[in-house]
């Protein structure tokens, strides 16, 4: 091994018997020092999501998966950079990313390190789906939180798709550019930026967040292959999981209910179908939980909605649509019932209190 990759190795492995109940730390890496150049305030970043960041100084401690995002989501709202996981990724070294990052750095080739990232990530980070598939002939490294309580992920969604633009660009070279890049949520006012960090054309409200690369990239050798280390990360990212909880069975259904709601054909049929579930099983699990499906709905419409408002350039009309509303009247009923006022009104009194 190299001398770096030894240090690396060595750092990794200091504190190994870490329980793992969320997402490695080492995701985190530099986010405290991040957010001050950005202009925010850490100390009260982390206080407001109850994080201590001393847990991000050590790449094999853990925090939970929500709390990590709403890092993220309270970081760009408090340095007032409505970009800041385009940026903070932008700068990840995959080095910085603990044992997901050497197990793609130290992988044969390019293809390899994607897929082995792919197949490892859960380990990583639980309650995500990440694939490194083929379509037509192209290749799509995909990566989407599928985590039932996280609904604002905006910021996790392009600091993730930086990380690996990063890990890519280690074999490819700093000027490499994918063929194109896709993101899940609403497009933003700062579009342009993702088209200027990307160098690629970057689309918005796709049905998962992706990096697109061509065939002939993925036999480029990785410059830091060593087969022992490799072997070395991906058998120390599954022991750090022997205690891993997973989400409840009524978050699963949230996951899945937050990435299917702006599709014409959502449906408990639909929702069924993607737990491997008929519908009445889904519907008498969820009530061994005390909980009905229609509640659920709701209650991720709720979130959902207070998000979107607070996204100036989204109109009424576009909120409806992405909450899965077939028109504006059934939007405007729901806000009335959750908060009291029209759509219109809760926006104007959150504008007003935001310049206060």
């Amino acid at each position: 091994m190299t001398s770096s990759l030894n240090t690396a190795f060595s750092k990794t492995l200091s504190s190994f018997e870490e329980v793992h109940h969320g997402v490695l730390a080492a995701a985190g890496s530099g986010l405290g020092d991040f957010i001050k150049k950005t202009g925010g305030d850490a100390d009260r970043v982390f206080g407001s999501c109850g994080v201590d960041p001393a847990i991000m100084e050590r790449p094999t401690h853990s925090l939970s998966l929500t709390n990590y995002c709403r890092l993220m989501e309270e970081a760009a709202i408090d340095s007032q950079n409505g970009n800041f996981g385009l940026h903070y990724g932008k700068q990840f070294q995959p080095q910085n990313l603990g044992l997901i990052g050497y197990i793609g750095l130290s992988s044969p080739t390019l293809g390899d390190a994607l897929s082995n990232v792919a197949k490892d990530f859960h380990w990583h980070q639980h309650d995500t789906l990440t694939r490194f598939v083929k379509r037509e002939n192209q290749w799509h490294f995909e990566y989407q939180v599928r985590h039932g309580a996280i609904t604002r992920r905006r910021q996790d969604a392009e600091l993730s798709m930086g990380m690996i633009l990063n890990i890519i660009r280690s074999a490819l070279g700093s000027k490499w550019t994918p063929q194109e890049v896709n993101f899940e949520h609403y497009r933003p006012e700062q579009a342009h930026e993702h088209e200027k960090v990307f160098g690629a054309a970057v689309w918005f409200e796709q049905p998962c967040n992706s990096i697109v690369l061509s065939e002939k990239d993925l036999m480029r050798p990785m410059p830091g292959y060593e087969p022992v280390l490799l072997t070395v990360m991906r058998e120390t990212i599954r022991r750090l999981n022997r205690h891993n909880v997973p989400q409840s069975f009524p978050e699963r259904v949230r996951a899945i209910i937050r990435i299917m709601l702006p599709q014409d054909d959502f449906s408990l049929e639909k929702i069924s179908e993607k737990m491997a579930m008929t519908p009445w099983s889904l519907q008498r699990r969820l009530k061994e939980e005390n909980v009905t499906f229609l509640t659920l709905i709701d209650s991720v419409r709720k979130e959902m909605a207070i998000d979107y408002m607070k996204q100036p350039h989204l109109t009424i009309s576009d909120i409806t649509f992405m909450l899965g509303y077939s028109e504006v009247c059934a939007l405007s009923r729901a806000f009335r019932r959750w908060f009291g006022v029209s759509p219109r009104a809760w926006r104007k009194n959150y504008a007003s209190n935001a310049k206060a």
